[in-house]
Parts: C-alpha cells; structure tokens; sequence
C-alpha cells in the first residue's frame, strides 16, 4: 500500500476539483480524504496500491473542466487505515 498526502494549488476552488477527485478515488479503489484549505488550495489523502496512487496524482494534474492546477505537492506518509474515500466539508 501507498499513502500520499497531496497540496493541490492554481484555480481549484469552486470548480467541482473535489467531487472529481472523490469520483475518480471511488473508480480506481482509493481511500482517504479530500478538502478545501483556508488559504486557496486543496488538499488530499491517498491510499491504495501504488498504481493505483500514481494514476490518481496523475488524474489531479488535469483535473476538471474549469479548473487550472499549477503545483502538487506530495508528502509520503505512513498507512493510515481509510475504509473510504470522503469529501471534508466545514
């Protein structure tokens, strides 16, 4: 398994970048988290298989229609044990 934390930055608020992100976690099998920061970016927990992971940071790249990703940043972390993929709302 790989776990990945990820910052993704540019317009990606306010362009649906979290439902397409939680759509294509359900439809590779990822699990963990994703939300909207305070300071304009978002960011994401990916668990899963490692190809799995790497299509799913590969997919944020290009994000959804509307939406314009100019950096991620991606920080390894230890497995956190997500049973789900869920969009974090305050």
């Amino acid at each position: 398994m790989k776990t990945l934390k990820v910052f993704i930055s540019g317009i990606v608020q306010g362009v649906l970048l979290r439902a397409f992100v939680k759509e294509q976690a359900d439809n590779l099998g990822i699990y963990g988290y994703v939300k909207n920061l305070d300071d304009g970016r978002v960011e994401a927990v990916f668990e899963g298989y490692e190809n799995d992971v790497n299509r799913m940071i590969e997919a944020c790249k290009k994000g959804p229609p509307g939406s314009k990703v100019k950096e991620i940043e991606i920080e390894k972390l230890n497995p956190q044990g997500f049973d789900s993929f869920k969009i974090i709302r305050f």
